[in-house]
């Protein structure tokens, strides 16, 4: 039987070495801002997107993990700007993240919007080095150069004004507009938010590992579908969380939602009927992975774990 959570432990201790590697040997200054910076990314997580980056890597046949580590860990680094701007004053206005103080807590709203500015660009540098990111790829074989440049790309928009930042504009509009009326006038709304804001960067993950395998048009359709899927019920199971969670396990303060007025999943599709959606979105993405045979196996524990954790 599959044990995702050595799976997990193993795959983010990877990611967590790289990082930790990556800063100590870093030449950032001012030292403030690499402290800044540093607090955020090591302040826990799942390390769920640089995961997902490796387990569809080796789900389309990818040998070399360490060999496209860099690529991985570059998504933690979007991941953990997003989160560190998410929380700000201006933005969700939050005060814990991942059990500790948010960023703007610990060093002031300045140099916290400075952190993230430095995250995601460092994100992108990262990426950029030089054509290491699998043996493939150092051997001539997969593109090289041209498959890394469509990585790269494909983040960039789905990071960016295509993906998770229209996602996050479109829920600072809502909250503007108090959520009355029919429920369902609300919920190609909250569909926009879910899947710019969140299933596009999750997407993104899983569209890397694919690329960087070298996968085929087929594989790289089918792990795209999976990740639309999964990231679209990822967020979903946060509304969930949000209402159903408690703090103490999710690391960031329940019920949060509900106070800010945020136009969520149940507020405008009803508990239920969220819980079923989630249920549904796994099941789609399951059967995105009926051609992987046992290398997805990963993938498939991580789908069902989406929408049974607790934190």
């Amino acid at each position: 039987m599959f044990d995702l959570g050595k799976y997990l432990a193993e795959k983010s201790g990877l990611v967590d070495s790289y990082l930790r590697e990556y800063f100590s040997s870093s030449r950032i200054r001012p030292l403030l801002l690499k402290e800044s910076m540093e607090y955020s990314v090591s302040a826990g997580g799942k390390r769920i997107r640089p995961v997902l980056a490796i387990a569809s890597y080796e789900a389309c046949g990818g040998e070399n993990t360490a060999g496209m580590l860099h690529c991985a860990c570059a998504l933690e680094l979007v991941h953990t700007y997003s989160l560190i701007h998410d929380d700000l004053p201006a933005m969700d206005d939050d005060d814990l993240r991942r059990g500790k103080p948010t960023n703007h807590k610990v060093y002031g709203e300045a140099m916290a919007i400075l952190a993230g500015d430095g995250l995601l660009t460092e994100a992108f540098r990262m990426l950029s080095a030089p054509c290491r990111q699998t043996r493939k790829a150092e051997t001539g074989e997969g593109g090289g150069a041209g498959v890394l440049l469509a990585v790269i790309a494909d983040l960039a928009a789905r990071a960016g004004l295509l993906g998770m930042v229209a996602g996050q504009a479109q829920d600072i509009i809502s909250e503007t507009v108090l959520p009355g009326g029919p429920r369902a006038d609300r919920r190609q709304e909250v569909q926009f938010i879910h899947v710019h804001k969140t299933a596009q960067l999750i997407t993104a993950s899983v569209r890397m590992g694919a690329m960087l395998s070298g996968a085929d048009a087929g594989g790289l359709q089918a792990m795209t579908g999976y990740g639309e899927a999964i990231g679209l019920a990822f967020q979903i199971a946060d509304d969930i969380l949000d209402v159903k969670g408690e703090t103490a396990l999710m690391g960031k303060t329940a019920g949060s939602d509900e106070r800010k007025q945020k136009l969520t999943y149940p507020l405008a599709f009803g508990m239920e009927a969220s819980e079923r959606e989630a249920a549904d979105l796994v099941g789609k993405a399951l059967s995105c992975l009926e051609g992987f045979g046992d290398r997805a196996q990963p993938l498939r524990a991580i789908a069902g774990y989406i929408i049974e954790r607790k934190s």
